[in-house]
């Protein structure tokens, strides 16, 4: 068990697993809290969570490395995700994803410098009917092209967009 002190966010964290109950069934949507208040689960708060729920904590990662959506980093204000399914590719992804590399700076798997972006290739969106398709936090973006999705990026850089 970790020190008390020796974690920043202990009392907040377990003030999400008091809320939620220490159950673990409760795990998911204690990450989910966890997330939405500190923007990723760090592997002090995966121990914290472990600790609270009374598991081990590779069950705590396990969790977080099987779902795309929860984050173990820090990540940008806004997550843009491509798809890479067989049907995005079939309809042109590599070449938004290139375009979007471009005019975001970085290439997939990356954050820009300023913490704005990150960009991510992610499995199946499910929405192969209208591929390719691309989120930016909740917001779904489908039937791009490369000067569609860059433009939705602008877009989200001036502002334009809330999420």
């Amino acid at each position: 068990m970790i020190a008390i002190q020796e974690i920043d966010h202990y009392e907040e964290i377990r003030k999400i697993v008091e809320k939620l109950g220490s159950k673990r069934e409760n795990l998911i949507p204690i990450l989910h809290e966890t997330q939405k208040r500190f923007g990723y689960v760090n592997k002090d708060a995966q121990q914290i969570i472990a600790d609270l729920l009374g598991i081990h904590p590779v069950e705590v990662y396990s969790v977080l490395s099987f779902y795309h959506f929860f984050h173990r980093v820090p990540k940008g204000k806004y997550i843009v995700r491509i798809c890479k399914s067989i049907s995005c590719d079939m309809h042109g992804k590599e070449k938004i994803k290139h375009a979007l590399e471009k005019e975001l700076g970085i290439k997939a798997g990356e954050t820009t410098a300023d913490g704005h972006f990150t960009f991510e290739e992610i499995n199946c969106f499910g929405l192969c009917d209208k591929s390719p398709a691309m989120t930016i936090n909740e917001q779904v973006f489908t039937e791009l092209t490369p000067e569609k999705a860059v433009e939705i990026v602008k877009q989200f850089k001036e502002g334009n967009y809330e999420n």
